[in-house]
C-alpha cells in the first residue's frame, strides 16, 4: 500500500536529466532549488535520502553546443567531465543554503561487481548518511567504457536502494508514471495507480526514451522497479514537476505509480549477486536442475547440458533454462574448461575427470541465487 512509503526511513531519489537540464536547456537552477527544498524537509522530519541524479552529460552537451546526444563513447565522456563540475557546483551551493552538506560519489558497474570494492561503497554511503550528509550519487561517466555502464540511472539507483537497503526508490521523471500505452501516442491511455513491481505485464506498456537527452524511458523504470523489489524496496514514479512531488511521494499521497515489491529482502552476499549486470559465462540446464533449483538445491554437474563462454573459478555466472531464459547466477566452483568436462556427469566421477574435486556441485546453493 501507498502508506508503507510514509512509514519509509531511508528512501533514494532518481531525477533524470529532462528535469535537471530543463529537457537539454541547461541546468535548471529552478528544478535543483526546489529538489533541494523538498529534500531538505525530509531530512528535518527524520528521513535519510540518498540522491542518484542524471544531469551531467546532458549539461556538457549544453555547455558543448551540442543538440543531439553522441552516440561514441569518447565523446558521451568528455560532455560528463564538462558537465560534472557544473551539476556537483549547483547541488552544493543549494543544500548548503538549508545547513546541509553534500557528497559527490560517482560509480562504475566494477565498483559494485567486484565484492571489496562493493562493500566499500557500501560503507561509504552508510557513514555519510550516519553523518546527515546528501549523497549526490551518478554513473561515473568519464571513465566508464561501453561495457561496463549501467546504461541509465534508473538502474543506477535501483542498484544503490539495494546496496543501502533503502526501503523506497523514488523516480522523478517528466511523465506523470506508468500509463497502460504510450501517452504520446495513444489518447485512450490510462494511468496505473498502483500494482506489483514484479508483474511482467508492465514491461509490454513501457515505451522508449522521451527525447534525446534521456538515456532510458519508461521501460527502465519498470527494470528498476524489479530490481529494486529485491531488496525489498518499493518504487514510486511520478512527475518531477507535480508541486511538491517528493514531499507528497513520501506521505503516501495517491500521485505517480507505486509499484509495491513482494518479496522479502534478500540476504546481503545473494543481493550483490542479483545486482551483477554483468555475468562471465553461462550453463544451460535441463528441466530437472531448473526445478531442483527453484526447490533450493545447489547446482551439480549432472543438470548441466552446456557450458558456454570462458570463465574462471569463483566467477559469477548465469543459469539458463532449456530455452535461454536465465533463472539463476551464481559462483561457479569450476573454471569453463573444466565444467565442460563434468558438465551431464554424476558428482561421484568429477575426480576421475579432472584427477582431483574440490567441491561436488557446480554452484552451491548458498553462492546462487534465482533471478525468475
Amino acid at each position: 500500500m501507498r502508506n508503507d512509503i510514509a512509514q519509509c526511513r531511508r528512501l533514494v531519489v532518481k531525477v533524470g536529466s529532462a528535469l535537471v537540464t530543463d529537457n537539454g536547456a541547461g541546468l535548471s537552477t529552478r528544478f535543483i532549488t526546489d529538489c533541494a527544498r523538498q529534500i531538505a524537509q525530509l531530512h528535518r522530519s527524520g528521513r535519510q535520502i540518498l540522491l542518484v541524479s542524471s544531469g551531467a552529460i546532458a549539461a556538457g552537451m549544453q555547455r558543448l553546443g551540442w543538440k543531439k546526444r553522441p552516440h561514441a563513447i569518447h565523446a558521451l565522456q568528455a560532455a560528463a567531465a564538462i558537465g560534472q563540475m557544473g551539476l556537483a557546483q549547483a547541488y552544493e551551493s543549494v543544500f548548503a543554503h538549508h545547513g546541509l552538506l553534500s557528497a559527490q560519489v560517482l560509480l562504475t558497474h566494477d565498483d559494485l561487481t567486484d565484492r571489496q570494492r562493493y562493500l566499500n561503497a557500501r560503507s561509504t554511503l552508510s557513514t555519510l548518511i550516519d553523518l546527515k550528509v546528501v549523497p549526490i550519487i551518478n554513473e561515473n561517466d568519464t571513465v566508464v567504457t561501453e561495457e561496463i555502464r549501467f546504461g541509465d540511472n534508473d538502474t543506477l539507483g535501483a542498484l544503490v536502494a539495494n546496496l543501502v537497503e533503502a526501503e523506497a526508490l523514488i523516480i522523478l521523471t517528466d511523465q506523470q508514471g506508468l500509463f497502460t500505452a504510450d501517452p504520446r501516442l495513444d489518447p485512450t491511455a490510462a494511468l496505473i495507480t498502483e500494482g506489483d513491481a514484479e508483474d511482467r505485464a508492465y514491461e509490454a506498456m513501457a515505451g522508449g526514451a522521451g527525447s534525446g537527452i534521456s538515456k532510458g524511458g519508461m521501460m527502465t523504470k519498470v527494470k528498476a522497479a524489479q530490481r529494486a523489489a529485491r531488496s525489498g524496496a518499493h518504487t514510486l514514479i511520478v512527475s518531477g514537476r507535480e508541486p511538491d512531488a517528493l514531499i507528497r511521494a513520501a506521505r503516501g499521497e495517491p500521485i505517480g505509480t507505486f509499484l509495491r515489491a513482494r518479496q522479502t529482502p534478500l540476504a546481503a552476499r545473494k543481493q550483490w549477486l542479483a545486482d551483477h549486470l554483468r555475468v562471465t559465462g553461462a550453463v544451460v540446464l535441463d528441466d530437472g536442475a531448473v526445478a531442483a533449483l527453484r526447490r533450493g538445491s545447489s547446482l551439480l554437474p549432472i543438470g548441466v547440458r552446456e557450458v558456454r563462454g570462458d570463465f574462471g573459478r569463483g566467477t559469477v555466472i548465469a543459469c539458463l533454462d532449456p530455452n535461454g531464459n536465465e533463472i539463476a547466477r551464481g559462483l561457479t566452483n569450476y573454471p569453463s574448461a573444466e565444467a565442460r568436462k563434468i558438465a551431464g556427469h554424476p558428482s561421484a566421477e568429477i575426480e576421475t575427470l579432472l584427477g582431483y574435486m574440490d567441491e561436488s556441485e557446480l554452484i552451491h546453493r548458498d553462492n546462487l541465487v534465482l533471478i525468475a
